[in-house]
């Protein structure tokens, strides 16, 4: 999301390019988002598929939607502002996107879009009827944090920064405020600044776009041209993954290698149920090995016989990259 003409349609007709055959993407409207389903690079899955000889891989996926621009008074409706902020409801993190060209103006940018979604969420908050008589514990230590959410964000602060316990958050989880999501700072420059280090992601949407039309080898060659080790999109989408809190375990079989997407301490049989329902209801246990040892060692075989392949159980937290096979009744 964005102010408009900040470069976000052309990063995401960028990110459609990439995106994998399992999508549903919208026609371009002034309403409806527009949503990519992207690929998370990695790595390693290649690399187990020669090893286990298969032929097919699957990778992570980030969603990506891409929301129209959002103006000055959206909350209150402007420009369909309504719409287009009921659609940032439903996501799990926002990327921001900032251009940061000579004649921008950055700070009022990134104002203008927190002022919008303070306002949206401060209509939300006016909204929660205050408790009367006698009520449930839980009702008044909801009205409260509600309170001090509306204390705060009247004098222009963000609800991700109003100093709150997990407890207290999840009482007014089901509010879906717009500014408890995590925010991903995506800053549009000039082809010379690419390789910019910035808080953030850093991305030429005219360099994006560009090698969006290109072959594999020829972006590789485009990007080293231009002194850069991966695009912009690809380090959108790894930082898309990170700000989540994602890590992905890995299956390697003749059949296909591929990477599951988990909540990093997620444990075994959660793990397990990402594949199956069914795993988790009869997890036994899960036979793991880290992708390092599994590689050196040319896969299960190896692993097994020099016992760097584990058995663990229930009470195992999942690591990312970890090799698994699960056991289930």
């Amino acid at each position: 999301m964005g102010l408009p003409n900040v470069g976000k349609s052309t990063l995401f007709n960028a990110l459609l390019k990439k995106q994998v055959a399992v999508t549903a993407d919208y026609p371009f409207t002034t309403i409806e988002p527009n949503v990519g389903v992207v690929e998370v690079p990695d790595d390693r899955l290649p690399v187990l598929a020669g090893i286990v000889n298969s032929n097919k891989i699957v990778p992570a996926v980030v969603r990506f939607v891409d929301i129209a621009g959002i103006v000055k008074g959206a909350s209150e409706g402007e420009g369909l502002g309504n719409k287009f902020l009921s659609h940032i409801r439903e996501v799990d993190a926002i990327c921001h996107v900032v251009k940061m060209f000579k004649e921008a103006d950055p700070k009022s940018d990134v104002d203008v879009i927190n002022s919008e979604l303070i306002l949206a969420d401060l209509g939300t908050l006016e909204k929660q009827p205050e408790p009367r008589g006698t009520v449930e514990k839980e009702v008044l230590l909801r009205w409260e944090v509600i309170r001090r959410l509306k204390e705060e964000m009247n004098r222009g602060v963000l609800a991700r920064e109003v100093l709150l316990s997990d407890d207290e958050k999840l009482l007014v989880k089901d509010l879906c405020l717009l500014t408890f999501k995590p925010v991903i700072y995506v800053y549009n420059v000039d082809e010379k600044d690419a390789g910019k280090q910035m808080d953030g992601v850093v991305i030429s949407a005219k360099i994006e776009s560009e090698l969006a039309d290109l072959g594999e080898d020829e972006q590789k060659a485009y990007l080293e041209s231009l002194g850069l080790k991966k695009s912009g999109l690809e380090r959108l989408i790894e930082k898309a993954y990170e700000t989540l809190g994602l890590i992905s375990f890995l299956t390697a079989g003749e059949k296909e290698v591929r990477a599951w997407t988990i909540v990093r301490g997620t444990k075994a049989p959660q793990a397990a149920g990402v594949i199956h329902t069914d795993f988790e209801k009869g997890f036994i246990k899960a036979e793991t090995v880290s992708y390092n040892d599994f590689v050196e060692l040319n896969g299960w075989q190896g692993a097994r016989t020099k016992g760097k392949a584990r058995f663990e159980g229930k009470e195992y937290v999942m690591k990312d990259g970890d090799v698994v096979e699960f056991k289930f009744n």
